[in-house]
């Protein structure tokens, strides 16, 4: 909501730039995307990692020490 009052008050102000941003904000997300997935992926194998390193840590503490 408050990106929208921000294009808005842009629109008010400079309404030429609040049209490019219309048009820009698209092609930037797209642009984007790719790092988006890396990041996933990245966090899905350092999660992959965390859990094989814990793993003897959670045999040795039983089944009371384990949390969700």
């Amino acid at each position: 909501m408050v990106a929208f009052i921000l294009w808005v008050l842009l629109l008010v102000v400079c309404w030429p730039v609040a049209v490019l941003v219309l048009f820009a904000y698209p092609l930037v997300w797209l642009l984007l995307l790719p790092f988006r997935v890396l990041g996933i992926a990245v966090d899905g194998v350092l999660a992959l990692l965390r859990a094989i390193l814990l793993f003897p840590v959670r045999l040795l503490a039983g089944p009371r020490a384990v949390r969700g």
